[in-house]
């Protein structure tokens, strides 16, 4: 489609996954850090998953020089007052199981019927330029009891479907990448992408 690459800005082995076959219908030529040795210290201290997203584009865009774009996203319960947010991924030290233990400790207590929670992910798409672009999206369900399934990373074993009847972590990755938060995220940005990556590469 284009001889403009486009930086996705992840170390995550899980996320890279997902944005390669997220990605792969704009035809473009990806890329990530790992692949070009770019190694940079990016603070996720904002306030909002934008804040965090946009850190991380315009960091890898200004070293990069590349067309980039970045995500943040997180889980938030209801019962918990919107938390872990955009404190998923630091919620407690150790592993995604350790995280998905210390949520479940959480809610212990808490009846189905108020179990419900979200997946929220923000994209921001950052051009040479340091034009900004962004796009959202957001997934409906239920924190499961226990977790369940062996796909996907993060929360997705605990967070229950209830009109697939399953946890994300049991649907298989192609039905994932059609209803997740980040899958619906990406839909959002698309035409921005496609715009962007028609224009020549600078160069």
């Amino acid at each position: 489609m284009s001889n403009v690459r486009l930086l996705v800005a992840t170390h995550n082995p899980g996320k890279e996954r997902e944005f390669r076959c997220l990605l792969a219908p704009l035809g473009a030529q990806l890329c990530f850090p790992s692949e070009i040795g770019l190694e940079i210290e990016v603070p996720e201290d904002g306030a909002t998953y934008a804040d965090n997203a946009t850190q991380k584009a315009l960091a890898y865009a200004r070293t990069s020089g590349m067309l980039t774009l970045a995500d943040d996203s997180g889980l938030e319960v209801d019962a918990l007052d919107g938390a872990p947010a955009i404190r998923s991924a630091r919620y407690t030290p150790g592993s995604d199981s350790d995280r998905v233990k210390a949520l479940l400790r959480q809610l212990h207590d808490v009846p189905w019927e108020r179990r419900t929670a979200r997946f929220r992910c923000v994209v921001i798409i950052v051009t040479p330029a340091q034009q900004l672009y962004s796009a959202e999206g957001s997934c409906e369900g239920l924190i499961a009891l226990e977790p369940q399934g062996e796909g996907g990373f993060g929360y997705d074993p605990v967070f229950y479907l209830p009109e697939y009847g399953c946890t994300m972590a049991q649907l298989s990755q192609a039905e994932k990448n059609r209803i997740s938060h980040r899958a619906r995220a990406i839909e959002a940005a698309m035409p921005a992408l496609r715009r962007l990556l028609s224009r020549p590469e600078p160069g």
